[in-house]
């Protein structure tokens, strides 16, 4: 879809579709809608006083012109209580009506500023969030459909502003939101995407593709370069495919003037059966999606290369199949991390923590610092916090803050977790020095206490996106399937901390 900021009058602008907007509450339309009322006849304040417009959260009211503009269709939409309105929610407000409308077979769409106005959203943020929001709200995954889709696509979304003094702001808004949308679309992509497609190897030339494509050097180590590290834990979730890993090492330098680097780190199980400790059958086939951490790190270092802010960022992704076989991974099993530990295998389905040992400890040998690692890591997490927000945990406050707030900013809810040492308890083995399971109760805590272990005194964060990497259903700028999450949030991480 084409993006464009224009200077035009919203009501003479020749499109499917225009967009206008009214808080609730609002009697008496103002602004653009109001210039829209009035070249409707009174229409949409008609349509007030009979309450079929009320100005709700998401509420969508479409309008036929018949001629009186150059647009067949106007739609109203509702941005709920003017206090209470945000950046996320015009993102959420955006996908609801630019699904509306593909459906009503409009290939051209023009729209206003939303919150610009009354609404006390600085321009460019609001630019921004709808380009977020109709990019993310518009995602569809139908490469493996035959079937054309009977909703035709909208081709083109025109952001129309009166004051040509605004359009430079609008822009750069427009530009920043196109790249962030756009990785985060790859994310799901690649989520949604079969495993029988997206194997550790191709995962790994996809990520070649990026660094080619946006001038990142990329290093990705085989198992026998793994071997000569020392990665026990990773090539023992390795052993029981036949699909060879692959750890995935891609950097951006935005700052040659400095030697810090941030590390980025992905959970990349592109199928995880369970292996010897297998899964039930029901719902092992969303297990494809088991490498959305891999996904959004990927993505967000090739969004960051595109903004080209003043920081350098290494992503790491240690890309594997979970699989039963003769050669594969047992319970009691013990095996050795790159960082020396020896690890005691309590269940060869708590593989995610392995692979990501292995990585974090390269990570922390790389001198990258901080280190944020992102997994669908536990179900218990799900469980704790179902499909609203993240958890997050680490060893520093201050990256946890820094972390949370580049999150708000984004509409991607984390949500800390406690890392008591008394949970350390539950990892104890009587034959190793850690085990990776300390059982069922507070599974997502332990296991972040048992990613602790690799980290060292490397300032770390650690984001489980087991129950919000995926959902069943679509809202607002969220589609069914992969959401992509992570990657938006890791972006405006980077953005906030460059120099």
């Amino acid at each position: 879809m084409k993006i464009k900021v224009v200077s035009e009058d919203i009501t003479a602008v020749q499109t499917d579709a225009v967009v206008v907007n009214l808080f609730e509450g609002v009697k008496t339309p103002g602004g653009a809608t109001a210039a829209m009322d009035q070249a409707l006849d009174g229409a949409i304040t008609k349509l007030i006083e009979h309450d079929v417009i009320k100005g709700k959260l998401n509420e969508i009211t479409t309008v036929y012109s018949f001629g009186k503009i150059p647009a067949r269709i106007v739609a109203i939409v509702g941005l709920g209580k003017q206090p209470e309105f945000t950046l996320d929610k015009l993102r959420s407000v955006t996908g609801e009506f630019c699904r509306r409308l593909r459906k009503l077979n409009c290939q051209r769409v023009a729209t206003i500023v939303h919150g610009a106005g009354v609404g006390n959203v600085e321009p460019g943020s609001a630019c921004q969030a709808i380009v977020e929001g109709s990019l993310l709200g518009l995602y569809q995954f139908r490469k493996h459909m035959t079937k054309k889709n009977e909703d035709k696509d909208i081709e083109e979304l025109l952001i129309v502003e009166r004051d040509a003094a605004k359009l430079q702001l609008l822009n750069e808004g427009c530009t920043r939101g196109k790249i962030i949308a756009e990785a985060t679309n790859l994310a799901r992509d690649w989520v949604n995407e079969p495993a029988n497609y997206l194997t550790p190897s191709e995962l790994a030339r996809r990520a070649e593709e990026l660094a080619r494509l946006h001038n990142l050097s990329i290093n990705i180590l085989d198992q026998e370069q793994m071997e000569i590290e020392g990665m026990g834990a990773l090539l023992g979730v390795a052993r029981g495919s036949q699909q060879p890993p692959k750890l995935i090492v891609l950097s951006y330098k935005g700052n040659s003037a400095s030697s810090k680097t941030i590390g980025f780190l992905g959970k990349g199980i592109t199928f995880d059966s369970g292996g010897i400790s297998i899964k039930p059958s029901e719902g092992m086939g969303e297990m494809k999606g088991d490498m959305a951490g891999a996904a959004a790190v990927i993505a967000a270092v090739a969004a960051i290369a595109q903004l080209k802010p003043r920081i350098n960022v290494t992503a790491i992704a240690p890309a594997t199949e979970n699989m039963p076989s003769g050669n594969a991974l047992k319970p009691g099993d013990v095996i050795k991390a790159a960082n020396g530990k020896t690890i005691e295998i309590e269940t060869t389905d708590a593989e995610g923590r392995l692979i990501l040992a292995d990585a974090l400890s390269y990570a922390v040998k790389m001198g990258l610092s901080p280190l944020i690692d992102i997994a669908t890591l536990t179900g218990a997490c799900r469980v704790a916090l179902g499909n609203i927000c993240s958890g997050i945990f680490g060893n520093s406050q201050e990256l946890i803050d820094q972390i949370v707030k580049a999150a708000n900013e984004t509409g991607e809810r984390l949500w800390q977790m406690p890392m008591y040492e008394e949970y350390k308890e539950q990892n104890k083995s009587d034959v190793a020095d850690v085990k990776n399971s300390g059982g069922r109760w507070a599974g997502a805590i332990t296991a972040a206490q048992f990613l602790a272990e690799f980290v060292g005194e490397t300032p770390w964060a650690h984001i489980d996106i087991a129950g919000t990497s995926f959902r069943e259903k679509e809202s607002g700028y969220l589609p069914k399937g992969a959401t992509g999450v992570g990657v938006r949030t890791l972006v405006n991480f980077a953005l906030n901390s460059a120099g």
